[in-house]
């Protein structure tokens, strides 16, 4: 099997790379090395310094490969208007150039990494009036620390609901819309080229090797970085936001499962979507509380001696809940989370973060 991994020197890549080959697989290893990601790390060894923009240029190494597993991108939370063309360039232009030079050589498989973002706010119920779709959250509702999605009926909090992968999409910063945008470009590619892709949206992806303090770092390493600081974790809003947590090991093996559902059973004009998630719902300030006991307990240590501190701040662009269904994935891609966001963010205290 030879597999052409975009993004392989980082984070996510990085660790596909190792089951890809654990497996026996060919990988041809291509990474921009972006500073935003790398600074001014070299390429690791066989891994190609190559952008995907330029993707027909080098298309060559696109020759023969069974799938293409892309995840190159720029990503970070998307809320600055002046990243608008670096998504464009990297995200939408880059997946456009890569499937097309993919098309060229005869390449009829590809597996992208999405995200959850392009869901925008996750499902939401009203006990009274059902299922509901809320506006995005206005200043003065966060100014006033009113954080819960408002029910458009009777105005009171709507509960959240678990989302899956036909929910309407509705993505709220240019990052998320970049995403989305890559998914079109293969949707698109898969329908005219006659080829099969399965499209990944990852929930928050954690783990070893996750970026120390940067623009590509997670929460649960800016929470850690925090405390190797003395410092207590900062939790926007009220802490209740809900999330789904990742190993990125497990997204690894949710990307191994669809390169072998591509290879068994290629379904010729389609592209199919599954969150890639741990099913196991958290919200973020039990995120902090988890890297706090695990810093604590590295330490020798029972309580956390930086409790995290709630702050009441909020970003325009952030959505309140969305946590995912793991169902589709489970029966159709057979892939199940085996690491537990309880078990796992306790260990990002003492796992290798990058510089």
């Amino acid at each position: 099997m030879r597999v052409v991994l975009t993004g392989a020197a980082g984070f996510i890549g990085s660790t596909i790379a190792r089951q890809l080959a654990d497996l026996g697989a060919e990988v041809v290893g291509i990474d921009l090395m972006l500073a935003q990601a790398h600074g001014a790390a070299e390429p690791p060894d066989g891994v190609h310094q190559l952008d995907v923009v330029d993707a027909h240029a080098w298309r060559s190494l696109l020759e023969g490969a069974d799938v293409v597993c892309h995840q190159a991108a720029m990503v970070g939370a998307g809320v600055r208007v002046g990243d608008l063309p670096d998504y464009a360039r990297h995200n939408d232009l880059g997946t456009a150039a890569l499937v097309a030079a993919a098309a060229g050589v005869g390449v009829s498989r590809v597996v992208l990494a999405s995200s959850m973002v392009v869901y925008g706010e996750g499902r939401y119920v009203c006990e009274e009036h059902g299922a509901q779709r809320p506006a995005p959250r206005s200043v003065a509702e966060l100014e006033s620390g009113r954080f819960e999605n408002p029910c458009p009926v009777c105005a009171r909090p709507l509960a959240w609901a678990l989302v899956d992968e036909d929910a309407p999409l509705d993505p709220r910063s240019g990052y998320a819309a970049s995403k989305l945008a890559q998914e079109h470009y293969v949707a698109a590619w898969a329908r005219q080229a006659g080829s099969s892709a399965i499209a990944l949206r990852y929930h928050n992806v954690y783990g070893p090797g996750m970026p120390r303090d940067t623009p590509y770092s997670g929460v649960a390493a800016m929470f850690r970085s925090s405390l190797e600081r003395g410092e207590p974790p900062r939790v926007f809003e009220d802490g209740g936001q809900a999330r789904d947590f990742v190993h990125v090991d497990d997204v690894a093996r949710a990307n191994v499962a669809a390169i072998e559902a591509l290879l068994v059973r290629p379904s010729a004009g389609t592209s199919r979507a599954y969150n890639v998630c741990s099913g196991a719902p958290i919200t973020i300030g039990e995120v902090a509380d988890l890297v706090a006991q695990g810093v604590t307990s590295e330490h020798g240590g029972d309580e956390p001696a930086l409790r995290p501190q709630v702050t009441g701040e909020y970003r325009l662009g952030d959505v309140r809940h969305v946590v995912a269904s793991p169902a589709r994935a489970a029966e159709e891609l057979g892939f199940r989370a085996r690491v537990s966001p309880s078990t796992g963010l306790r260990a990002v205290a003492t796992a290798p973060l990058r510089a």
